[in-house]
């Protein structure tokens, strides 16, 4: 496995990590009536690179469920992510 790769791995992994804590956040934040983290930040985490960790962070915590924009928009975005990958490796870029 290449650096390159090794780094790409890590990153999402990081992210991905970060999705999930920042909805379990956000979501024991709303229950104590407690200072919300933003949904745009929700959104950016998940658009650069946590957007499986956002998207299982929403079921795993019940979390944002009812808003149509994210149970439309955190999917899209997963979906965004998985076919730039395969471009990506396609053209020989990953």
């Amino acid at each position: 496995m290449e650096l390159k790769h090794i780094i790409l791995l890590v990153y999402l992994v990081i992210m991905n990590i970060v999705g999930i804590a920042i909805m379990g956040i956000d979501k024991s934040k709303a229950k104590h009536g407690a200072w919300r983290i933003k949904e745009a930040t929700l959104f950016g985490v998940s658009f650069i690179g946590g957007s499986l960790g956002t998207l299982l962070g929403m079921y795993m915590f019940r979390h944002k469920t009812k808003h149509i924009y994210f149970v439309i928009g955190m999917p899209l975005i997963l979906i965004l992510h998985i076919g730039l990958g395969v471009f990506l490796f396609m053209k020989g870029i990953l």
